[in-house]
């Protein structure tokens, strides 16, 4: 069996659209739950719409970390020399970055929504919920970096010759 078969950039676009797909599907979610919970305040009280857009745009940016593995990986796909290896690297590196972003979207979402909501009757649970946020986004800037490391293997290693 050849290191370097020709099924083996399959794995590799494989990885491409799990970061891609996957972490859009987080941030669709985030941004889908924050949305509702911000129409929600905006009857009550609309002149706190502007602060309370914090979760729709920390949810976009989970969409960007699988953007920016998507376009790593693409970049690093060859045609003739591209190994097995390579491609199993490429494709836990995009499930890295897009299981991550699915998880820090829904995590965002439901800390936004019941966040803004309380928002509404106390201001001082502003800092708690950026601090909630924050911790959210971080698992999937945990899985960016996983799979930037992951990506970085991949290419480094040469067994096609």
């Amino acid at each position: 069996m050849s290191v370097c078969p020709p099924y083996a950039p399959f794995f590799g676009f494989a990885g491409v659209s799990a970061a891609m797909v996957l972490s859009t599907v987080g941030a669709a979610f985030g941004t889908a739950k924050a949305g509702i919970g911000i129409a929600g305040l905006g009857t009550f009280k609309p002149e706190l719409i502007m602060k309370s857009l914090i979760p729709v745009v920390m949810s976009g940016i989970i969409a960007v970390y699988g953007l920016v593995v998507s376009v790593l990986i693409v970049g690093s796909l060859q045609p003739n020399n591209y190994s097995l290896y390579a491609g199993f690297v490429h494709l836990g590196a995009g499930l890295a970055c897009g299981v991550t972003g699915m998880a820090a979207g829904y995590a965002i979402g439901l800390v936004g929504d019941a966040c803004v909501r309380a928002y509404v009757n106390e201001q001082k649970v502003f800092v708690g919920m950026v601090l909630m946020l924050i911790f959210g986004e971080v698992l999937g800037l945990y899985g960016l970096i996983v799979a930037l490391i992951m990506n970085t293997k991949a290419t480094t290693v040469d067994v096609c010759g």
